[in-house]
Protein backbone atom coordinates (compact mmCIF):
# COMPACT_ATOMS: atom_id res chain seq x y z
CA UNK A 1 0.00 0.00 0.00
CA UNK A 2 1.29 3.44 -1.24
CA UNK A 3 -0.31 5.41 0.92
CA UNK A 4 -3.13 4.77 3.82
CA UNK A 5 -6.35 2.78 3.92
CA UNK A 6 -9.55 5.20 4.03
CA UNK A 7 -11.59 5.29 6.77
CA UNK A 8 -14.60 3.72 7.28
CA UNK A 9 -16.14 6.98 6.82
CA UNK A 10 -14.48 8.07 3.14
CA UNK A 11 -15.82 4.41 2.45
CA UNK A 12 -18.92 4.79 3.09
CA UNK A 13 -19.10 8.41 1.04
CA UNK A 14 -17.16 6.54 -2.05
CA UNK A 15 -19.79 3.75 -2.22
CA UNK A 16 -20.56 4.12 -5.64
CA UNK A 17 -17.15 4.57 -6.52
CA UNK A 18 -16.26 1.91 -5.04
CA UNK A 19 -19.16 -0.23 -6.52
CA UNK A 20 -17.75 1.29 -9.66
CA UNK A 21 -13.47 0.19 -8.97
CA UNK A 22 -15.34 -3.65 -8.10
CA UNK A 23 -17.67 -3.53 -11.63
CA UNK A 24 -14.09 -2.63 -13.60
CA UNK A 25 -12.83 -5.99 -12.52
CA UNK A 26 -15.75 -7.68 -12.79
CA UNK A 27 -16.64 -7.92 -9.05
CA UNK A 28 -20.59 -7.87 -8.35
CA UNK A 29 -22.33 -7.28 -4.90
CA UNK A 30 -23.07 -11.23 -4.77
CA UNK A 31 -18.64 -11.70 -5.55
CA UNK A 32 -17.78 -9.15 -3.48
CA UNK A 33 -20.06 -10.39 -0.12
CA UNK A 34 -18.51 -13.71 -0.75
CA UNK A 35 -14.98 -12.70 -1.04
CA UNK A 36 -15.67 -10.52 2.51
CA UNK A 37 -16.99 -13.97 3.67
CA UNK A 38 -14.28 -16.16 2.52
CA UNK A 39 -11.11 -14.70 1.52
CA UNK A 40 -10.76 -11.17 4.16
CA UNK A 41 -7.10 -11.40 3.13
CA UNK A 42 -8.16 -10.44 -0.60
CA UNK A 43 -11.11 -8.32 0.22
CA UNK A 44 -8.31 -6.20 2.55
CA UNK A 45 -5.97 -6.15 -0.45
CA UNK A 46 -9.13 -4.74 -2.85
CA UNK A 47 -9.63 -2.01 0.02
CA UNK A 48 -6.13 -1.34 -0.18
CA UNK A 49 -5.56 -0.84 -3.89
CA UNK A 50 -9.33 1.51 -4.05
CA UNK A 51 -7.68 3.72 -1.55
CA UNK A 52 -4.32 4.14 -2.91
CA UNK A 53 -6.42 4.89 -6.30
CA UNK A 54 -8.37 7.53 -4.61
CA UNK A 55 -5.42 8.90 -3.02
CA UNK A 56 -3.57 9.18 -5.85
CA UNK A 57 -6.27 10.91 -7.59
CA UNK A 58 -6.89 13.51 -4.89
CA UNK A 59 -3.18 14.23 -4.63
CA UNK A 60 -2.54 14.53 -8.35
CA UNK A 61 -5.55 17.58 -8.32
CA UNK A 62 -3.98 18.91 -5.22
CA UNK A 63 -3.29 22.60 -5.39
CA UNK A 64 -3.14 23.92 -1.45
CA UNK A 65 -2.28 22.63 1.91
CA UNK A 66 -3.00 24.96 5.13
CA UNK A 67 -1.70 23.48 8.54
CA UNK A 68 -3.22 25.87 11.65
CA UNK A 69 -1.67 25.77 15.31
CA UNK A 70 -1.87 27.87 17.66
CA UNK A 71 0.59 30.88 16.81
CA UNK A 72 1.60 29.58 13.51
CA UNK A 73 -0.12 29.17 10.00
CA UNK A 74 1.70 27.22 6.91
CA UNK A 75 0.42 27.48 3.41
CA UNK A 76 1.63 25.39 0.53
CA UNK A 77 1.11 25.85 -2.80
CA UNK A 78 2.27 23.07 -5.36
CA UNK A 79 3.47 23.47 -8.56
CA UNK A 80 4.73 20.94 -10.79
CA UNK A 81 8.48 20.77 -9.74
CA UNK A 82 8.42 22.73 -6.57
CA UNK A 83 6.39 24.06 -3.53
CA UNK A 84 5.52 27.47 -2.53
CA UNK A 85 5.24 28.01 1.58
CA UNK A 86 4.03 30.96 3.56
CA UNK A 87 4.99 30.40 7.24
CA UNK A 88 2.93 33.08 9.20
CA UNK A 89 3.65 33.17 12.84
CA UNK A 90 2.41 35.29 15.63
CA UNK A 91 4.58 37.02 17.90
CA UNK A 92 2.07 37.69 20.38
CA UNK A 93 1.40 34.60 22.56
CA UNK A 94 -2.05 35.05 23.60
CA UNK A 95 -3.50 34.98 20.05
CA UNK A 96 -4.97 31.94 18.79
CA UNK A 97 -5.27 31.08 14.80
CA UNK A 98 -7.57 28.11 15.83
CA UNK A 99 -9.97 30.64 17.25
CA UNK A 100 -12.25 32.54 14.56
CA UNK A 101 -10.82 35.78 16.60
CA UNK A 102 -7.37 34.83 16.27
CA UNK A 103 -8.13 35.26 11.93
CA UNK A 104 -9.60 38.46 12.55
CA UNK A 105 -6.58 39.80 14.82
CA UNK A 106 -4.33 38.45 11.85
CA UNK A 107 -6.12 40.72 9.50
CA UNK A 108 -6.01 43.45 11.49
CA UNK A 109 -1.88 43.05 12.49
CA UNK A 110 -0.88 41.59 9.68
CA UNK A 111 1.90 44.07 8.59
CA UNK A 112 2.84 44.61 12.06
CA UNK A 113 5.63 43.68 13.99
CA UNK A 114 4.08 41.20 15.79
CA UNK A 115 3.33 39.22 12.56
CA UNK A 116 6.38 37.19 11.09
CA UNK A 117 5.84 35.92 7.90
CA UNK A 118 8.45 33.73 5.85
CA UNK A 119 8.08 33.25 2.34
CA UNK A 120 9.70 29.83 0.87
CA UNK A 121 10.38 27.67 -2.25
CA UNK A 122 11.52 23.96 -2.42
CA UNK A 123 12.27 21.59 -4.88
CA UNK A 124 10.33 17.78 -4.37
CA UNK A 125 12.98 15.48 -2.85
CA UNK A 126 10.42 12.80 -3.07
CA UNK A 127 7.49 12.07 -5.93
CA UNK A 128 5.16 15.62 -5.81
CA UNK A 129 2.40 13.29 -4.47
CA UNK A 130 4.17 11.73 -1.60
CA UNK A 131 5.41 14.79 -0.43
CA UNK A 132 1.80 16.56 -0.49
CA UNK A 133 0.31 13.02 1.42
CA UNK A 134 3.31 13.55 4.34
CA UNK A 135 2.47 17.05 4.85
CA UNK A 136 -1.18 15.51 5.10
CA UNK A 137 -0.30 13.08 7.55
CA UNK A 138 0.92 15.67 9.95
CA UNK A 139 -2.10 17.47 9.81
CA UNK A 140 -2.61 19.48 6.93
CA UNK A 141 -5.47 19.78 5.41
CA UNK A 142 -7.03 20.29 1.44
CA UNK A 143 -7.56 23.87 0.93
CA UNK A 144 -8.80 25.93 -1.90
CA UNK A 145 -6.29 28.00 -1.70
CA UNK A 146 -7.84 31.24 -1.05
CA UNK A 147 -5.91 32.60 1.46
CA UNK A 148 -2.66 31.60 0.48
CA UNK A 149 -3.82 33.79 -2.79
CA UNK A 150 -4.96 36.49 -1.04
CA UNK A 151 -1.78 36.97 1.30
CA UNK A 152 0.48 36.08 -1.39
CA UNK A 153 -0.95 39.18 -3.49
CA UNK A 154 -0.70 41.25 -0.59
CA UNK A 155 2.91 40.76 -0.07
CA UNK A 156 3.75 40.68 -4.03
CA UNK A 157 1.74 44.50 -3.82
Amino acid sequence: MKYKRLTKEQQDELHQEFATFLASQSIDKKEWDEIKSNKPEIAEQELDVFSDLIWEGVLTNAKFLEHFSKNHIFLFHFQKEFIQSMVIKSLVGEVDFLAKDGLQWLSDNLFTETVEIHVGKKEYDKQRNEAIFDLITQGAILSDGQLYIQINTIIQS
